[in-house]
């Protein structure tokens, strides 16, 4: 198993001409996305590109996660897709001082953390495990789902 399998080598790319551009897989068996979610079977279809201010990285990544239902508290399993593109810079270009992310010295780029941030960022605010979930009974407290029934007082 590779111990950086987020680590791709671009530095064949550094000095290819703009436009130049190699795609890269990126299959993980699991990864934890915060405290309290982690996400298994991730896959990223990657293309790295030379253009003239650095290294452009283009995702497209999905895994499988298990989320808790706001409606009826059950567990369910679900997939997150995210796409991203992030411009790695060239060092030596001053006017890009104030970005972020630079194209490491060796020519190696981790996409670890954004994989990892942009996954986060799709995870639902409301997940629901299903549209036509019923939720919870709010007198009981049964999974609506699995025990349809009325109480007395109802009636």
């Amino acid at each position: 198993m590779n111990n950086y399998p987020y680590r791709i080598n671009v530095g064949f790319l550094i000095n290819a001409p703009v436009g130049t551009y190699r795609d890269f897989t990126i299959d993980e068996p699991s990864m934890e996305l915060a405290d309290d979610l982690h996400a298994d079977n991730i896959h990223c279809g990657v293309r790295v590109s030379r253009v003239q201010q650095g290294i452009l990285a283009e995702a497209d990544c999905s895994c499988n996660t298990e989320l808790e239902c706001i409606r009826c508290l059950e567990p369910f399993t679900t997939t997150l897709k995210a796409h991203f593109e992030e411009l790695f810079h060239f060092h030596n270009l001053r006017e890009n001082q104030d970005e972020e992310l630079f194209l490491p010295e060796n020519g190696y780029m981790d996409l670890g953390e954004l994989v990892r941030e942009y996954l986060v960022m799709e995870v639902p605010y409301a997940p629901v495990c299903k549209e036509d979930c019923k939720g919870l009974c709010p007198i009981c407290g049964k999974n609506l789902n699995l025990e349809p029934h009325v109480h007395p007082e109802e009636e």
